[in-house]
């Protein structure tokens, strides 16, 4: 058991190992890199496989053992400085190691089919890789400093990767705003480490809170600016878990390939936020306005969360809302002094909603054949319907998923939400009514996104097409050399030109050209129904195994992870390992928690949530399960006219015209920004630009403009005579001394 924590601060270095291997490879020998590109995948996930196991092996111990380890060496020393390096192993440590491995790993299989067409492969992977490297990083380090390095990291992978086809504008712009609303809480962090260290006079957790809460408790500080420290820190968490105001970046994340958006949350960037209130948690408990705050931030970003996601269309801006609104869950526990709950629901919604959005990523590589190969058309609720018959097992699990996210028992989330939902009783009623209520919103949603996506009849068809059948079908990304030809934008149709090489459009109606390696190592699609003749409509299609794979066991987990925090009190149902998990933790910040029960009380819990949810389903299914069914017998286009206008017109009855366009565009909130801060910081620069030109550089120019005309007056003045210097001095003098003979004289006769 000792060697295993003894050796437990390899764990962030091991998957950096893939990173540094393609880097070097690219560097030294590109050819051979590029011609074993999916040799990488399997690294990646062998690597991370290792950690997962040696995680398990961690996480076991805590379990039966409940102490924390800790090991530090020391970086920086100095008569009055002292800075060190460690590695802490606790019960929150091990939760998160599990949480980020195991979602790593099933990420990294999915993504391994899903991006094997795009020319970005090996980079795709590489950044994936240094994420999980930063985010173990993150989630082991012993001190404020070193959270602070990973931090950074974190944010620099999501940025990559939000990015990643940068060419498009979109994504572009999706990563620079991800990053700058970022850059706010980041800034905030840092100064509340600065000033905690001011205080403190360290940054180790051990020693800070310590002498933090002594502090506190003999008065030894000024209570205001400790407030205001321990804000600061939780703007950084504010930004990185998306919380309300600093969520704006969260839905444009979404620009990103699927398993990113899977990855990034579920088990890295948003999660780095809920993680660090946890960590600081012993620290913001004795502050009670920041629990008030936590706690405010928390059910404010539940109820915007979830108004946001009521009208979305886009199925993973509609996923993005409710990871959101579930991180407000998240966020409201340990503000209500939660802590089991928090981290009960964390690990429930991380495996549930990563099962949602890989469950969106199949969705979206069967329609994109049909729609093209933009995601405005591909990722688009309305176009979509009708899927059940042709995407049997990922509607399955979507559904499972879904199911879960609403809170229905007996998977995964119930037990946890139910869990913050009683607890938030106990806290506020103003909190636990609003909390309830957007447990409906939540299944209302869901089950909307689930009746547009699987029910009823597919509301686009495959138009018509013409050209050879041995014309073969990629999808690329970006590296390509811009040809002088343009084509229409669409579906991604490959020709050969006459010097035998491909073009394929990207989004734009531009075309560009594949290098003859890239071309032998991307892989056209095998699905028989690009071989089609004209006229013929094509279907969407199941996914590979390699992409239900990960669902499956996503699926395993949304079904039985729940059962680790199920607690009846004493009896033969008590298999509530979550609490001899957290044992430690709990008793250090000295919760009262709603851990005791018995079945009666449980049940009339629970009937009081699953009621509201099902409530919400029901609305979803008469407002959404209705369109279909009018539609069984008309023909496929009319069907598909119909349904669509009808559609439009349900998403925009006059009497919830207003909840619509609320929702629909974000609250507005994102207008506000660009009003208040875009134009504003633009309207200021403008300003401050023209002052410094017309007062500064006018003054400046001024200046010297004077200095010529004085310079060029003086030099016709000068012949070259000593004799008129010396007459033109003396008579400066004795003008001089008879002016102030006169004053003189002036001033003294009156």
């Amino acid at each position: 058991m000792e060697r295993t924590y003894d050796y437990a601060w390899i764990i962030p270095f091991i998957p950096l190992t893939v990173p540094m291997s393609i880097g070097l490879g690219l560097l030294l020998v590109p050819t051979a890199t590029k011609s074993i590109r999916r040799m990488w995948a399997f690294f990646s996930v062998s690597l991370l496989s290792i950690v997962m196991i040696f995680s398990a092996d961690l996480s076991i111990q805590q379990i039966k053992g409940g102490f924390i380890y800790q090991y530090l060496w020391s970086w920086t020393i100095n008569s009055d400085f002292s800075l060190e390096l460690g590695c802490l192993i606790d019960p929150l440590t091990s939760i998160m190691l599990i949480l980020i491995t195991t979602v790593g790993i099933v990420v990294l299989i999915y993504s391994d089919n899903y991006m094997s067409h795009d020319q970005g492969y090996l980079r795709f992977f590489a950044s994936m890789s240094f994420s999980n490297t930063s985010m173990l990083g993150l989630v082991t380090s012993s001190n404020l400093i070193q959270i602070y390095i990973f931090w950074e990291l974190v944010g620099m992978c999501s940025y990559l990767l939000i990015g990643f086809w940068f060419t498009r504008p979109i994504a572009a712009n999706a990563c620079q705003k991800a990053f700058v609303t970022n850059r706010v809480g980041d800034f905030g962090l840092l100064l509340g480490i600065l000033g905690l260290y001011w205080i403190t006079g360290s940054f180790e957790f051990r020693d800070l809170f310590k002498i933090f809460n002594n502090l506190i408790h003999n008065n030894g500080v000024n209570s205001v600016f400790a407030t205001f420290c321990a804000s600061l820190l939780f703007l950084g968490a504010v930004a990185k878990s998306a919380q309300f105001p600093l969520h704006i970046w969260l839905p444009d994340a979404m620009e990103g390939p699927t398993p990113i958006s899977a990855l990034i949350h579920a088990a890295t960037m948003v999660a780095a936020g809920v993680f660090l209130v946890a960590r600081l948690l012993p620290l913001f408990t004795v502050i009670p306005y920041i629990m008030n705050l936590i706690s405010l931030i928390g059910v404010i970003t539940v109820l915007l969360g979830a108004t946001f996601a009521l009208a979305q269309r886009d199925i993973k801006r509609s996923l993005a809302y409710s990871t959101m609104s579930q991180l407000g869950y998240i966020m409201l526990a340990p503000g209500i002094g939660s802590y089991r709950a928090a981290s009960f629901h964390l690990i429930t919604h991380a495996y549930s909603k990563a099962l949602l959005f890989l469950g969106s990523g199949s969705i979206i590589h069967s329609m994109e054949p049909i729609v093209g190969y933009s995601p405005d058309k591909s990722q688009n609720m309305i176009l979509m319907g009708g899927l059940t018959k042709y995407l049997p097992i990922t509607k399955t699990t979507f559904l499972l998923g879904t199911l879960s996210l609403c809170g229905i028992p007996p998977l995964a989330c119930f037990w946890s939400k139910d869990e913050i939902l009683n607890d938030s009783w106990l806290y506020s009623p103003i909190f636990a009514i609003i909390a309830c209520f957007t447990t409906g919103l939540t299944a209302f949603y869901m089950f909307r996104m689930y009746l547009l996506t699987f029910e009823g009849h597919l509301r686009v068809y495959f138009k018509k097409y013409s050209g050879a059948t041995n014309s073969s079908s990629y999808s690329i990304s970006i590296w390509g050399k811009e040809a002088s030809k343009s084509v229409n934008s669409g579906l991604l149709l490959a020709t050969r030109n006459n010097n035998n090489k491909k073009r394929v459009s990207f989004f734009l109606n531009k075309t560009y050209e594949i290098d003859k390696n890239v071309r032998n190592m991307m892989r056209s699609f095998s699905t028989s129904t690009y071989f089609v003749k004209k006229n013929t409509p094509i279907y969407p299609h199941e996914s590979d195994n390699t992409i239900l794979l990960p669902l499956l066991v996503l699926v395993l987990f949304t079904l039985f992870v729940g059962s680790i925090g199920i607690h009846f009190g004493q009896g033969v149902m008590d298999l509530d390992i979550l609490s001899k998990w957290l044992t430690p933790s709990i008793n250090f910040l000295h919760q009262n928690s709603n851990d005791s029960g018995d079945w009666y009380e449980f049940v009339i819990n629970a009937i009081f949530s699953v009621s509201i949810a099902c409530f919400g389903i029901w609305i979803a299914s008469v407002l959404y399960g209705s369109v279909y069914s009018s539609f069984h017998n008309l023909d496929l286009m009319n069907s598909f006219m119909k349904m669509d206008s009808k559609i439009i017109f349900l998403e925009r009855i006059r009497i919830i015209n207003g909840i619509y366009n609320w929702s629909y565009n974000r609250g507005y909130i994102d207008v506000y920004y660009a009003t208040v801060f875009t134009r504003g910081i633009r309207g200021l620069a403008k300003l401050t630009h023209s002052f410094d030109r017309r007062i500064i550089d006018g003054i400046t120019n001024g200046f010297g403009i004077a200095s010529f005309f004085v310079g060029e007056g003086v030099k016709y003045v000068g012949g070259g005579r000593i004799s008129s210097y010396l007459f033109l001095y003396f008579s400066y003098v004795s003008v001089s001394i008879f002016l102030v003979i006169y004053y003189l004289l002036f001033v003294s006769f009156h």
